[in-house]
């Protein structure tokens, strides 16, 4: 196993930062959005699931 200089490891981890590529405050806003909307419909989706699932049960077992 080699062992790296603190220096030389920082420099690597600067170059490889450097690299990235971040997201504009535009995309950042959007994908957030998007998260939000997506979770609204997927809540709702599964609250009437339940309710469906929940009707049928009634019947089946009566109550």
């Amino acid at each position: 196993m080699s062992t790296i200089n603190p220096v030389q490891f920082l420099q690597q981890v600067r170059t490889e930062v450097s690299k990235v590529v971040w997201p504009t405050r535009r995309e950042v806003l959007l994908t957030t959005v998007m998260v939000f909307i997506l979770s609204a419909l997927a809540a709702t989706f599964f609250s009437l699931v339940d309710m469906v699932i929940r009707t049928g049960l009634h019947y089946i077992i009566g109550g």
